[in-house]
């Protein structure tokens, strides 16, 4: 507990508060959300410490991003050098978490369950259609030059296309976000099944498997380990992909919330989309290490 009370986050997070309690130019009655937002954090940190102990990294993020605020907090509130309508104070910005939580809430829900279905669509498509294609050479000779070709262009090149091609704008987004993960899949599963040991294929071609067999009781055993490895970095360019996508006429998710907002000047709301954008792949990101964890259990 002492450790968690001296430490440098503790110290900012008290600097913070002062602050919010003086006076400076701020929306009436909009500091609730942002001082539950201060107490949420510090309540955290202090958990932590007491719990297991935090390492050095998470201290120093803790302690930029209570920075952060603190800097936001005086360039807006106390010293008004911001510009008022671009850079709205922090306190409007975390109220609007609560003023417009049904929105976001529904962006949230929409957004996700375009990405998990494009992405399972993507995944599913890149690794079976990868593993035939590195399993059987003339498929691979056939496929494999072409793939070099089309893998490289960004998904997001294609967006307004697919948008206007599409008959509804969320089977557009599903096809925009498998486009961003079956190339790299496809691409990936190729390379890692064609720089498999010649023994281990020498050993499963001596038992004669069919190719099916071949691909469900070998192949993919091998693969996927590595698909899940790079599974952070597909969810943020998919997310990207996604979000790109919903500024496009989208009528829901979190893109849209940021573009609808933007479009009539409201930055108070566009800012707290930013953060909800941000928050949102942080918790994903933490999912898939966890789950990683418990797949790969070799890794721990």
């Amino acid at each position: 507990m002492k450790k968690a009370i001296i430490s440098l986050p503790t110290f900012l997070c008290v600097i913070l508060l002062i602050l919010v309690a003086l006076p400076g130019k701020r929306p009436a009655n909009a500091c609730g959300m942002f001082l539950a937002t201060i107490f949420l954090m510090e309540g955290i940190w202090i958990f932590q410490c007491l719990r297991k102990g935090v390492s050095t990294a998470t201290q120093d993020i803790l302690s930029l991003l209570y920075g952060a605020l603190i800097f936001w907090e005086i360039m807006t509130t106390k010293l008004d050098l911001a510009h008022q309508v671009l850079v709205p104070p922090p306190e409007a910005v975390f109220q609007a978490f609560y003023t417009q939580r049904a929105l976001m809430l529904k962006g949230i829900f929409s957004s996700l369950e375009l990405l998990f279905l494009g992405m399972v669509l993507g995944l599913s498509l890149g690794m079976g259609l990868g593993m035939l294609v590195g399993w059987v050479p003339r498929a691979k000779a056939m496929f494999f030059p072409v793939a070099r070709v089309i893998s490289p262009i960004p998904p997001i090149i294609y967006t307004p296309y697919i948008v206007a091609l599409m008959p509804t704008f969320r089977s557009a987004s599903v096809v925009v976000v498998v486009l961003g993960i079956f190339w790299p899949t496809f691409m990936n599963t190729i390379l890692r099944v064609t720089s498999m040991e010649e023994k281990l294929l020498d050993s499963s071609r001596a038992l004669c498997p069919s190719t099916w067999t071949m691909i469900s009781k070998i192949l993919f055993p091998y693969v996927w380990p590595g698909v899940i490895r790079n599974l952070r970095v597909m969810l943020s360019t998919s997310f990207l992909i996604l979000t790109m996508a919903e500024m496009m006429g989208a009528s829901s998710g979190m893109g849209y919330f940021i573009k609808n907002y933007s479009d009539y000047a409201n930055y108070t709301n566009v800012v707290a989309g930013i953060i909800l954008v941000g928050i949102v792949v942080t918790v994903l990101n933490q999912g898939i290490g966890f789950w990683e964890n418990k797949l790969i259990k070799w890794r721990n």
